[in-house]
């Protein structure tokens, strides 16, 4: 298991950051804002190297109270234990705080809605690709390695700007292409054999902790994690004001959720908690939760125009009860161990806010389908439905009252409900110090509260001397459900940046090869002697005995790299077919690769499963002979399946196949 090794060291260096618009995907491509990142990071390290110390006193104050029976030393104990508890809080809050610097995000327009919860980016330090990859590119591929200078500084430059990406779609077209490039890189330079030894640094999205690794994957990992995270932060940013800003910010949540899940699905041993297993899982069902949140938004938006309309109001209050149920979920996830332990408190009181506020708001929405003097015919019916349980072996709820007196008293206990819920969202949102200072939310809430309690007043009568019965549950229903929807990694098209290095069927760590030539052939008896098979590179599929090719030394197997001294590792068969025909008296000078035995014997090695997508599912332009097997998206825990290369060609799958004239 690559990943086994536990991550250490220190470092700084921020968390997230606040990107802003721009237009270019490698050159324009934006800048977060960024209010001394270092510090901050900086910062953060202290506050959890103080947590970590205080844990480590408690632990140990707990054991000495249990081991000792001296009455003053348990006395002393449990004072020293109180007091590092109140520091602990403390420290906790403090960092809850400085980890929420981009946790509450204003979405445009003037629309006054609740706000949502973004993903910070994980920050990574600057690498240095060149070294090893001259060194690699040198002593592997007997290339020169200066030569390549133009290529590396590009993906110096391209890993560079992921690190600010702008939030729009720009910004995630250019983590995309850089992810792309990481598959080409994982699949020409690393492998079990040979690898160029590089140390990829990345900090916790959630903590700032620091971890570091030199397993590929774990780069990937990261930025396939920050497309999630600024999917995220582009929905909370857009203007659910509006149909089409509901649409756009349920679209984005979808995608991180599909982000998260492809992590999840495909990684093991995660080197920082903000990518493991149960970090994943919780994130995947909080941005659902957010999208379900942003499909009631736009419901709501044209149903405010018709309060009065009972189908509407319905439909509203199952919306809601849906989206009450989704947050509930999530707020038990995110208060389960270990998610709890390094999740920011803010987000749980958060999502216990709105669990509250929108369970609230369907008994808003059932009183007002309630106050509906004449409801239409076969509309009880559908209402009964409402305040029905939604399992059979759930005893039944009470017959919805028909008398126009009766149903007023039922609308009252739904706001009653209503009102009791935003008044527990309000006291929530108080607890949260990070929580009191986020105006917009108690804006909402306070909103709510108001309309419940006019509405309450409008029913209330002054014969009322009896409370209507409890009101009943509003069973969760919702007409759309949101879909984890994978990240669209294949609408970027990008090159290989080592192109030239040649097809990575064979110009790869994978393999070991040998030059030979040029040597130089004539034509004999109307042929050179070998036939050739395949495209980019061609092969030499069979050798006549006693011709031209043989008394060359070539041999079966072996691949066409040159013609003439023209580079022809990415020729066609036809191709090089036609410029050997064209081939005089002079005859032709020709260079070929002889692929070496594996130092693994076959099905020995470590086996890499294709978990995910192959080359042109991931936009990939450059040609991919058939031999090329798909790309894992990840590689934790991968397995490669080592055997030799050369010494069995895959079969003609080009039905031109012929001997060379």
């Amino acid at each position: 298991m690559i990943l086994e090794e536990r991550p250490d060291g220190q470092g700084t260096g921020e968390e997230s950051s606040r990107p802003q618009d721009d237009g270019s995907i490698r050159k324009g491509y934006g800048s977060f804002v960024q209010n001394q990142p270092g510090q901050l990071q900086s910062h953060r390290a202290r506050l959890h190297q103080q947590i970590s110390k205080e844990l480590r006193m408690r632990t140990g104050a707990e054991n000495l109270y249990r081991a000792t029976s001296n009455t003053w030393v348990r006395e002393t104990v449990a004072l020293e234990l109180s007091y590092v508890n109140s520091n602990l809080q403390l420290l906790k809050e403090e960092l809850a705080e400085l980890s929420t610097s981009v946790d509450v995000d204003q979405p445009e327009g003037e629309g006054i809605t609740i706000p949502m919860i973004p993903l910070g980016l994980k920050e990574t330090k600057e690498l240095d690709w060149a070294t090893p990859l001259k060194e690699l590119i040198s002593e592997h591929f007997g290339e020169d390695g200066t030569s390549f200078e133009t290529e590396i500084q590009e993906l110096e430059d391209l890993r560079q700007a992921t690190r600010t990406p702008s939030r729009d779609e720009a910004g995630l077209d250019l983590l995309a292409a850089y992810y792309s490039q990481l598959c080409f890189l994982d699949a020409r330079f690393f492998s079990p054999s040979r690898s160029p030894g590089l140390l990829f640094h990345w900090y916790d999205s959630l903590t700032g902790v620091p971890a570091q690794q030199r397993a590929l994957a774990f780069e990937k990992g990261s930025v396939l994690f920050n497309i999630g995270a600024l999917h995220t932060q582009i929905g909370a940013r857009q203007d659910c004001s509006c149909t089409e800003g509901t649409n756009h910010a349920a679209e984005a949540f979808q995608r991180a959720a599909g982000a998260f899940r492809l992590l999840r699905e495909n990684f093991s041993h995660a080197p920082s908690p903000d990518m493991s297993a149960a970090s994943l899982s919780m994130l995947e069902q909080l941005m659902i939760a957010q999208a379900q949140e942003c499909i009631f938004k736009g419901l709501l938006l044209p149903a405010s125009a018709t309060p009065d309309i009972c189908p509407d109001q319905l439909q509203l209050a199952q919306e809601a009860a849906q989206v009450a149920t989704e947050y509930g979920l999530v707020h038990r996830a995110m208060a389960q161990p270990p998610v709890r332990d390094y999740l920011p408190a803010s987000w749980t009181n958060l999502a216990h806010v709105k669990a509250e506020h929108f369970c609230a708001l369907a008994h808003y929405h059932a009183a007002m389908a309630l106050c509906e003097s004449h409801p239409a015919k076969g509309e009880l019916a559908r209402q009964e439905h409402v305040f029905q349980p939604s399992t059979p072996h759930e005893p039944l709820g009470p017959t919805l009252p028909q008398h126009p007196e009766d149903r007023r008293k039922l609308a009252k206990a739904h706001l009653k409900r209503a009102i009791l819920g935003q008044e527990e969202a309000l006291r929530l949102h108080t607890l949260c110090r990070v929580l009191r200072k986020v105006d917009l939310l108690q804006v909402v809430v306070t909103q709510a509260l108001r309309r419940s309690l006019a509405k309450y007043s409008q029913l209330e009568r002054e014969d009322d001397f009896f409370e209507a019965t409890e009101a009943p549950d509003i069973q969760p229903k919702t007409h759309q459900t949101p879909e984890v929807r994978m990240p669209s990694l294949s609408q970027v098209k990008v090159t290989d940046f080592f192109h030239r290095l040649g097809p990575l069927s064979v110009f790869s760590t994978k393999n070991r090869w040998q030059l030979v030539g040029p040597v130089h052939m004539t034509r004999g008896e109307g042929s050179f002697g070998f036939t050739l098979r395949g495209d980019s590179p061609v092969l030499i599929a069979a050798v006549v005995p006693g011709g031209q090719a043989e008394s060359a030394g070539l041999k079966e197997g072996d691949y066409i790299v040159s013609v003439n001294g023209q580079p022809c590792k990415w020729w066609k068969h036809l191709e090089v077919v036609t410029q050997l025909r064209s081939m005089g008296e002079e005859g032709v000078s020709l260079q070929v690769v002889s692929l070496l035995p594996s130092p693994e014997p076959r099905g020995t090695g470590p086996r890499r499963a294709a978990l995910l997508w192959n080359q042109r599912e991931c936009g990939f332009e450059t040609p991919m002979p058939t031999r090329t097997r798909p790309w894992p998206i990840l590689g934790w825990s991968r397995k490669n399946k080592q055997g030799k290369t050369g010494s069995h060609p895959d079969p003609c799958t080009n039905r031109n196949c012929v001997t060379c004239p």
